[in-house]
C-alpha cells in the first residue's frame, strides 16, 4: 500500500536581490509504500533538503504533487497545516529540537498536549514508548542534564506518541558520537519492523546502509536508487559507498 506519492515535484526559488531564479528540484517522483524505511542521499545544494521541507509541509512546490493517505498536501489551507503535520508526521532532527526549559518528559508529551489530549491518555501512550526506548528513568530530567543518545531518543518518542503515518528524519545521527548513532540506528531498524513507515535524510553512509531502499538526489531529481534485497548493511555499504562515487564523477545514471 502507497502511503506517500510524490509526483513530478518542482521548487523554484526566486532570490531576494536581482530576482535570478534558482531551481531546487526539477523533476522528483517517487513513492513510499506502508512499513517501508527509505534513505535519501545526495551532495550538498542537491535538493534533499527542499524536498524534506515540501515533505513536511513547511514549503510548498513550485509544481507537482506530495501525496499522503491519498491527501493532496495542496488542498491542506494554511490555518489547517499545523495540525495536520501533528496528527500525520513525526520528527526527528539532527541537533534534538528539544526545549530546555521543558523536562524530557514534557517535551515529548508537547504534541498531544497541543492537540488536546488529557494527562492520562498521554501517559498511557507514553509508558510503553519510554520503556521501549529505555528512557524510562530519565524521563524527568531536562535535556542539558543528558547526553546526545538520550536526548535523541526524547526525539525519537517526541516523534512516535502522536502515531504518525511517516517519521521524517533530517540527519538523526549527525550530531551523536558512533556508539549513540549505532543504538540509534537499531532503534530505527527496531520500529521500523513493527510497521513504522521512515523516511530519512542523511549523508551518512552508515545510516543509510541500514534502510530498505537508498534514493539519491542529484541536480534536483531522482537519479538512482538502491534496494537492500538480500544485502547486508556492510554488502549494502559498500553498494552506496560505489554510487556515491559515481554520481560525484559524474559517472551515467543506471
Amino acid at each position: 500500500m502507497t502511503i506517500l506519492s510524490v509526483k513530478h515535484l518542482k521548487k523554484v526559488y526566486t532570490t531576494r536581490f536581482g530576482g535570478n531564479q534558482v531551481q531546487a528540484l526539477s523533476n522528483v517522483s517517487f513513492d513510499v509504500e506502508k512499513g517501508e524505511y527509505v534513505a535519501i542521499m545526495g551532495e550538498s545544494g542537491a535538493g534533499k533538503t527542499t524536498l524534506l521541507n515540501i515533505l513536511a509541509a513547511l514549503d510548498r512546490p513550485s509544481g507537482g504533487l506530495v501525496m499522503l493517505n491519498e491527501r493532496e498536501f495542496s488542498t491542506v489551507k494554511e490555518s489547517e497545516r499545523a495540525a495536520f503535520r501533528r496528527d500525520n508526521l513525526g520528527f526527528v532532527f539532527q541537533e534534538f529540537n528539544l526545549l530546555d526549559t521543558f523536562s524530557l518528559e514534557d517535551n515529548i508529551f508537547l504534541p498531544l498536549v497541543l492537540a488536546g489530549k488529557s494527562y492520562k491518555e498521554m501517559q498511557e501512550r507514553l509508558v510503553p514508548l519510554a520503556k521501549k526506548l529505555g528512557i524510562e528513568t530519565i524521563l524527568k530530567k531536562y535535556p542539558y542534564e543528558v547526553s546526545g543518545g538520550q536526548k535523541q531518543r526524547a526525539a525519537v518518542a517526541r516523534a512516535l506518541i502522536n502515531n504518525p503515518k511517516i517519521v521524517l528524519a533530517d540527519e538523526p545521527t549527525g550530531a551523536l558520537d558512533s556508539r549513540s548513532t549505532d543504538d540509534l540506528l537499531r532503534l530505527f531498524a527496531s520500529i521500523n519492523e513493527e510497521g513504522q513507515t521512515i523516511l530519512m535524510v542523511t549523508h551518512s553512509v552508515k545510516a543509510a546502509s541500514h534502510a530498505g531502499r537508498v534514493l539519491f538526489i542529484k541536480d534536483g531529481e531522482v537519479y538512482h536508487q538502491l534496494y537492500r534485497g538480500n544485502s547486508t548493511n556492510e554488502q549494502l555499504y559498500q553498494k552506496i559507498s560505489d554510487t556515491l562515487t559515481i554520481l560525484a564523477t559524474g559517472g551515467d545514471r543506471s
